[in-house]
């Protein structure tokens, strides 16, 4: 039996995220909106849990079309939650993979534009009716505690005058991986690693090279999406590389991690198909070794260890100012991809040799 699902993904990964559904055959796509993908399973199957690039998946309970801006509006949400085959979902939950049990009932709402309720109004309105239904009890955001474990989350996102009421399928987002045991400041989001190196196109046999790995997070991601791979990780600092092995340990990652300056990689010119990397740029993470002093030679030694058909893929802050250094190290800025990140505003930077 088909099932409807909503992805739930970073701003400007949207269509990563569809293209990978689509490509590993998990579904059909019916369309993209703010963070969202929304598509139609075969079947309801654990294998979709093994997304990469989502933050989170929901099985898609109902559709509420005509959402105004005022109070009276909530009565909708209710009505829309009251008409819910909460039974069925609970159902499809547990064939994906979820658990069967569950303690109480919380809801997550958010909106885009100005409305005369806030997200706490939504919750609570959907949040009483669920747990009305299901004879449990509601755990109200509105106070700012986390709910319990064990609790059936669901979500209510609001788009023009479109609402989506979904259930969240495992127990945490999909965002937090398991691997993700030892990390240090400045680790890189995990959906977003994945779609780093989807974008670079990693396949079998590729030598693929992180010159600022940190807790491994893109090594550790381009090994789940791209089997075969060789994979390099070096970093300056070694307590982020400590934690990158212990990391990729627990996921039976083969990598050679190196504690290297990534200004100069113990690497051979022209050796590496991709390079996929988050330097640090003296953000969250101060830059050290030659980037210290000259951050442009992270370029020069990217443009050095690609092969002639290699791709790089980077996270940058300030991609205008630094795709002049790119350009003057031998590097063609291809595609930039501006993404929204927790109030940072970084772009995916795609560069040839």
């Amino acid at each position: 039996m088909a099932v409807r699902l909503l992805a739930r993904t970073l701003r400007g990964l949207e269509d990563v995220a569809a293209g990978e559904v689509a490509e590993r055959g998990l579904g059909e796509v019916e369309h993209r909106r703010h963070r969202e993908v929304w598509f139609t399973a075969p079947r309801a199957d654990p294998g979709l849990l093994d997304l990469r690039t989502v933050d989170d998946l929901f099985l898609l309970a109902g559709v509420l079309d005509g959402v105004g801006h005022t109070k009276a509006e909530l009565a909708k949400f209710t009505g829309a939650t009251r008409s819910a085959d909460l039974a069925g979902l609970l159902r499809q939950r547990t064939r994906c993979g979820g658990s069967a049990g569950a303690t109480g009932v919380d809801v997550a709402a958010s909106f885009l534009g100005k409305r005369n309720y806030n997200r706490f109004d939504i919750e609570d309105a959907v949040g009483a009716e669920v747990a009305g239904a299901l004879g449990l009890p509601y755990h109200s955001r509105r106070g700012g505690a986390a709910p319990p474990a064990g609790t059936l989350s669901f979500r209510v996102t609001v788009e023009g005058s479109r609402a989506a009421l979904a259930l969240r399928i495992a127990d945490q987002p999909l965002h937090r991986r398991p691997y993700k045991q030892a990390s240090t400041q400045g680790t890189l989001h995990p959906p977003l690693a994945a779609a780093m190196a989807l974008l670079a196109g990693v396949g079998p046999g590729h030598t693929v090279l992180d010159p600022c790995c940190g807790t491994g997070t893109i090594v550790i991601e381009t090994a789940a999406l791209a089997p075969g791979a060789r994979l390099l990780g070096a970093d300056h600092d070694p307590r982020p590389l400590a934690a990158a092995t212990a990391n990729a340990a627990l996921t039976a990652t083969s990598a050679l991690w190196l504690r290297a300056d990534a200004g100069r990689v113990p690497v051979g010119t022209g050796r590496v198909d991709r390079v996929v990397g988050n330097p640090p740029w003296d953000r969250q993470v101060a830059a050290l070794g030659t980037l210290a002093g000259r951050p442009d030679r992270l370029f020069r030694e990217v443009r050095r260890v690609l092969a002639d058909s290699g791709v790089a893929v980077l996270l940058l802050h300030e991609a205008e100012d630094q795709r002049a250094a790119a350009e003057s190290a031998g590097l063609r800025v291809g595609d930039v991809r501006p993404l929204s990140l927790f109030g940072a505003h970084p772009s995916i930077v795609t560069l040839t040799g």
